[in-house]
Parts: structure tokens; C-alpha cells; sequence
């Protein structure tokens, strides 16, 4: 039997060694994550009942049911019926192109980023063929908005359930929280800041655009669904206080009912539609939960919170700044979901040494690793995506294009977002 030194080295080895993989082989993560989880367990670092538990299940319900009822939604092509409408109303291409952004990020503060971009593409696409334009700046720009506004709620992104699971928030607690602002509007003064920045690059096109309709809707009823389960959620923070079952249930209950209805109604495939859905990404969750609970079990989380603060001291503003800014950095190049599952142990741990509230640290954490993904096209799947989707049409994005909209974009929405967190969290340091 290996001595509690021997775990805590094995542990740390195969955590450190599955990172780097995942920066160098991004297209392998879930294997990498599943193969580092189950070598946890069968090295004896993590017994198969440990291992079960690390894993949330009720961001995984959150998340798989999410996904049904956002992939109903898309097919109903309801978003894309909307875009539509938009287009023909705005004033000129510069605010078509900008309202069209602004969906996609409405959209994606309820619906996974990926989908989200999938939703809005066509339309994006359609208007730069009429304009005999290129689509690039304008797929670039739906990208990094969807994934501005994705951490916005509870159900956006990952990154956002990661951190509702981990410190127990409900869906309203996105908006208010302990009696003040939370990372909502932080997020929407982003977003307000980074619209002056797309407004510069898309100032020069005047012309009006009338397109011709083309989208149908197929049925309300996705959209309906995806309403009532906003409200449900948001009315089971008063339910399940602790964020321990009730968010995940609902999700997957309204999962399940989308399948149905997609079966019955739609005459589609329940075993199609299952399937299709982000398997990939669940495993890779399920996977990350398991690897950051070994080094959280072994004492590596309360070692790293001590050597950074440690560094920082009792400079609460200097430890802040150092976790906004290095997550915006790491995160342009590596995959935010498991860096954002490994800091947020380490952010409250520092936040005890020093005596303050979490709040401060874990939403300047969250704001870091979701934004900073905009800066590069690989630096958030729903980049890689647009890319792909550009590509298809024969437009080849080079990496210091993407980072000429995507930095100036990111620098502006991190820093209003970085500066209201901390004139509203910075008050109540002290417990």
C-alpha cells in the first residue's frame, strides 16, 4: 500500500501531466481527462467511491439538459427567424452586424456558446454574400460576444456552472447576490464597454441591408420550453438554497421532455437526438471534476494558496489583480474549463488565509477565464468553431487577425468588468 506522500506525488503528477496534454493535443482532452481520471482510481490515489462523488452531478444534469433543450431550440430556427427581422430593421450594415452580435450574446446567456454561433452563422454568413463582403470580422465578432455573454448566467457556459456548483449559487444568485450586484451586470458593463470596440471596426459600413426572408419557424414550442425552464430555475434558488439537486433535476427533466416532444411531435429519433448531443464534453467534465478532486484531496489546493499568498501578502488588491489578469492570459491558450475547476479551491483557500470574502476572488476568477479565451481563435471552442465555419466558405483566419478584434474586445470588457467587482465586492472584505 503507497504511503500518503506517494498518492499526493502520483496525484500531482498525472493532474500536471494531463494539463500540459491538454494545451498540446486539445482535440484528445476527454480521452486524456477520462484516462487521467481512471489511472486516479486504479493507482489507488482515489477509491471508484471517491472518485463518483468528486464528480458534481448536479452541474453535469445542469449541462446535459441544457443541451437538449438548446439543440431543439436551434432546429426550431426560431433564433435565426429573429436575426432575420433584425436585420431588416436596423439602419445601416455596421448596426445590422452589431445587433446581430448582440443576439448571439443574448442567446448564449441561456445556450451553450457553440450552438450559439451555429444559430447565428447562417444569418452572419447570408448578409456577407449580399454585401459581397468578408464574413471574417463579422464571425469573429459573434464569437467572442457569445462568449462574452456565456458566464452572464448559470446556464450559459460551463465555466459558469463550474462556479454555481463549487460555491453553491443559484440561478438568481448571478444576478443578485447576498443583497448586491453580482456577475451579471459585471458581465453586461463588459459587454457595454466592448460594443464601443465593435462599433469602431464595423463604423465604415453605411449601407442599408434588406434581406429576403428565408427562415421559417418550424414551432414555438423549443421556445417555450427554454422560457419555462429559465423560470423554473431561477424559482428553485428559493427551493434548493444549497445548489445540491434541484437545478440539475430540472434541466434533465426538461431534457427528457424535449426528447419526447422531438419524438412524438417532430417524429424525430430520440436515439439520433441523444447521440447527437456534446458527449464529448460531458465525459471531458466528468473527467476534470475527478482530477481536481485528487489534488484537492491530497493537500495540493491548500499548498498553492499558500505559496500565492505567500506572494502577494496582505495586498488583497494585488492578490485580485493577479488572479483576474494571469486567468486572462492562461486562458487565451489553454482550455478555461479545467483551469477554472482547479482555481476556484485555490481562490477561496486564499481568500481564507487573508480573511476576505470569496466573492471578490471567485467572480474576478470566472471573468478572467471566460474572457480571456476571446483573445486568440484557439482559445475558446466557440472560436475554433467560427474559424471552422469561415474556413468551410473559403476564408482562412489568420492568428494575428483574430487577436486584432479579439484582444482589443477582451482588454476592454475585462477591465470594466474587473473594476465593478471590486468597487462592489471590495466593501464587504471583512467577514
Amino acid at each position: 500500500m503507497m504511503s500518503f506522500t506517494e498518492t499526493k506525488t502520483i496525484a500531482l503528477l498525472i493532474f500536471i501531466t494531463a494539463y500540459i496534454l491538454f494545451v498540446f493535443l486539445p482535440k484528445k482532452r476527454t480521452l486524456i481527462a477520462v484516462i487521467g481520471a481512471l489511472l486516479l482510481v486504479l493507482l489507488g490515489v482515489m477509491s471508484p467511491k471517491e472518485a463518483f462523488f468528486a464528480i458534481n452531478w448536479n452541474v453535469m444534469g445542469i449541462f446535459v439538459g441544457t443541451l437538449v433543450v438548446a439543440d431543439i431550440f436551434m432546429e426550431s430556427r426560431v433564433p435565426a427567424y429573429i436575426a432575420e427581422i433584425i436585420v431588416d430593421k436596423a439602419k445601416n450594415t455596421a448596426w445590422s452586424i452589431l445587433l446581430i452580435c448582440a443576439l448571439a450574446g443574448f442567446i448564449s446567456a441561456f445556450v451553450e456558446n457553440v450552438a450559439t454561433v451555429l444559430i447565428v452563422a447562417p444569418i452572419a454568413l447570408s448578409l456577407a454574400k449580399k454585401l459581397k463582403i468578408n464574413p471574417a470580422n463579422m464571425m469573429i465578432a459573434i464569437a467572442i460576444s457569445s462568449n462574452l455573454q456565456g458566464c452572464a448566467t448559470l446556464i450559459g457556459d460551463p465555466p459558469s456552472m463550474l462556479l454555481g456548483g463549487f460555491a453553491k449559487m443559484t440561478f438568481w444568485d448571478f444576478f443578485l447576490y447576498k443583497g448586491r450586484p453580482s456577475i451579471f451586470f459585471a458581465v453586461e458593463l463588459g459587454a457595454i464597454t466592448s460594443f464601443f470596440v465593435l462599433y469602431f471596426i464595423f463604423r465604415n459600413l453605411k449601407q442599408k441591408t434588406t434581406l429576403i426572408p428565408v427562415e421559417k419557424v418550424r414551432s414555438w414550442v423549443p421556445t417555450i420550453f427554454l422560457v419555462s425552464l429559465i423560470v423554473l430555475l431561477a424559482l428553485s434558488s428559493f427551493l434548493d438554497t444549497g445548489f445540491s439537486y434541484a437545478a440539475g433535476i430540472i434541466c434533465m427533466v426538461f431534457g427528457i421532455i424535449a426528447l419526447l416532444w422531438e419524438k412524438f411531435i417532430n417524429k424525430g429519433s430520440v436515439i439520433e437526438g441523444i447521440k447527437s448531443l456534446d458527449w464529448e464534453t460531458t465525459l471531458f467534465l466528468a473527467g476534470i471534476f475527478i482530477l481536481v478532486g485528487s489534488i484537492s484531496s491530497t493537500g495540493w489546493i491548500e499548498a498553492i494558496s499558500g505559496f500565492l499568498s505567500g506572494q502577494i501578502g496582505e495586498n488583497i488588491f494585488l492578490g485580485y489583480t493577479v488572479i483576474v489578469f494571469i486567468s486572462v492570459l492562461l486562458s487565451a491558450f489553454i482550455d478555461n474549463v479545467p483551469f477554472l475547476a482547479a482555481m476556484l479551491p485555490v481562490a477561496v483557500s486564499m481568500s481564507n488565509k487573508l480573511g476576505i470574502n470569496p466573492s471578490l476572488f471567485l467572480f474576478g476568477l470566472l471573468i478572467g477565464t471566460s474572457l480571456g479565451g476571446n483573445i486568440t481563435p484557439i482559445g475558446a471552442s466557440a472560436n475554433i468553431v467560427a474559424c471552422g465555419l469561415l474556413k468551410k466558405e473559403g476564408y482562412e483566419v489568420k492568428f494575428s487577425h483574430f487577436v486584432k478584434i479579439g484582444l482589443p474586445f477582451t482588454l476592454a470588457a475585462v477591465i470594466s468588468a474587473y473594476l465593478l467587482v471590486w468597487f462592489v465586492w471590495s466593501s464587504r472584505l471583512v467577514r
